[in-house]
């Protein structure tokens, strides 16, 4: 990891079902400025309540301090710490008798971006990516090799094709990475929407869901 681990013992939220072997687990990543009973607040309208859902929290509510199409190293520590969160809580999930596949990532705004970059940089088969209003960090310019394969994992990525924080070319790119990583891509832009997580997006998240093994 890159400096220190400045998330390192924050809270972890769980709403939904028990956490046990076998769960399919949902782990919900908050934006900026924001926390986990944010997230979490999106729950309801899932409407999946044999899911277990998780929400990891960032330190001072900012997984990183600038935006995410910043250079990287602008964001460090924070960018590597937050990321080393997503890993150990993989992990930690591993241990408890979960596989990968049934696990998804689901983020909004910053929280999408962090989840989107965590996807990226550990390819294999997942239960799936969603990703509200976000897209991979990096500066413009940027190349991401997409190497190693995500199994045909089901992403969904969805955002305004206005939003004054997420360019709709950042969106754009980040599902050709995917694609190019043998994912299963569902992109969708929606005309003139503030940024904020519609019904449409909801439907497609429960899509994702439904398919965990």
């Amino acid at each position: 990891m890159n400096g220190p681990h400045v998330h390192a013992g924050q809270r972890l939220l769980h709403a939904g079902a028990a956490l046990g072997a076998g769960s399919r687990v949902v782990v919900m990543v908050h934006g900026r400025n924001a926390g986990p009973e944010n997230i979490l607040s999106l729950v309801p309208r899932l409407d999946r309540p044999n899911i277990t859902y998780l929400a990891p929290s960032a330190a001072g509510h900012t997984w990183y301090p600038y935006t995410f199409l910043s250079e990287r190293q602008k964001n460090e520590p924070h960018l590597s710490s937050a990321l080393q969160v997503l890993a150990d809580l993989s992990v930690d999930l591993e241990g408890r008798g979960i596989s990968r596949e049934r696990i998804v990532f689901l983020g909004f705004s910053q929280g999408a971006c962090l989840s989107a970059e965590f996807i990226q940089r550990h390819p294999q088969r997942w239960g799936g990516l969603v990703c509200f209003s976000g897209g991979l960090i990096g500066p413009p310019g940027t190349t991401w090799t997409g190497s190693g394969s995500l199994e045909g994992t089901p992403i969904f990525l969805g955002c305004s094709d206005v939003d004054a924080h997420i360019p709709k070319d950042r969106v754009d790119e980040t599902a050709s990475v995917f694609a190019r990583m043998s994912a299963s891509v569902t992109l969708r832009f929606y005309a003139g929407m503030d940024h904020l997580v519609n019904d449409d997006e909801i439907a497609h998240a429960c899509a994702v869901i439904d398919q965990l093994a």
